[in-house]
């Protein structure tokens, strides 16, 4: 970029090169990139437009805008998301928490409406933590384990919890899925790995180069992971313990027959925002 350039000409600069990448919503996501950059919100992009950069700024925007054009998420260059109102790093070894994976947070608060129990959850396939932690924000009283099978996830999770104020409540551990673990829980939740294996390579680069695999790979069929948590869960869950797991289009049904082979039994199927079914509920 060129000396004194103002926040409005940054801004128009970052649009137009999105938007020759072929980037969808390349404005917004230049005011997301702008305010980022310079520690502003998007209502200052908007009332400040003369504002002149300094060239450290300059800089920060020319670095994050080629990453951007690289098709890296702006909540990886930044290396934190917001779920669930709350703020959670991110890290490599984590997938970038979605909007729509709130379906599961909402589908307990449903279900189990007293917020002082003491409820004991447990969260399969943790990655940054962000459905433990959402759930434990809003029971003051209740405590979880979070199993990631990447120390890494492990590791990012539990910074989460501390940055939150939730570590005395939140344990995490690397294991396979809920292998070796013992008790039970009121509320077992997992967003697993879903995708067939021969879709990966058509994913939005945003997605395929940018999240771990391991967290996106559902095997041939995508439902690897729901086999091998649902011979798990008998052993988990007491009698009516609840169950409630992410979904890809479309394996509602595969998912059900899964789960109704050990024992559970499927009480709904919760769609997003968008409307697409994502969350699958089940009682022991």
């Amino acid at each position: 970029m060129i000396r004194h350039v103002s926040v409005g000409a940054a801004l128009e600069h970052a649009v137009f090169a999105l938007t020759e990448a072929g980037i969808d919503e390349p404005r917004r996501r230049a005011r997301a990139l702008l305010a980022a950059a310079l520690d502003l919100s998007v209502t200052e992009i908007f009332a400040y437009p003369e504002r002149v950069l300094t060239s450290t700024q300059q800089a920060r925007v020319s670095v994050m805008l080629d990453r951007m054009l690289a098709r890296e998420p702006l909540s990886r260059i930044i290396g934190r998301r917001e779920f669930w109102g709350l703020e959670f790093l991110l890290s490599a070894d984590t997938l970038d928490p979605r909007p729509e994976s709130e379906t599961i947070v909402e589908a307990i608060l449903a279900r189990l409406p007293d917020r002082d129990r003491t409820y004991r959850f447990l969260d399969l396939g943790t990655g940054t933590g962000c459905l433990l932690l959402a759930l434990l924000s809003e029971y003051p009283a209740a405590s979880g384990i979070g199993i990631d099978i990447a120390p890494g996830a492990a590791r990012t999770a539990r910074d989460n919890a501390e940055r939150l104020g939730i570590g005395r409540r939140a344990q995490f551990a690397v294991g396979s899925w809920a292998a070796a673990l013992t008790g039970r829980f009121d509320a077992v939740i997992a967003n697993p790995p879903y995708i067939e294996r021969p879709a990966l390579a058509g994913l939005p680069p945003e997605v395929r180069d940018y999240d771990p695999i391991r967290a996106l790979d559902g095997g041939a069929d995508g439902l690897d992971a729901y086999r091998a948590i649902a011979a798990e869960l008998p052993s988990l869950l007491p009698p009516g313990g609840l169950f409630a797991a992410e979904i890809g289009q479309g394996q509602a049904s595969a998912v059900r027959a899964i789960l109704a082979q050990h024992g559970l039994q499927v009480e709904a199927v919760s769609p997003d925002l968008a409307g697409i079914d994502r969350v699958i509920v089940a009682r022991a």
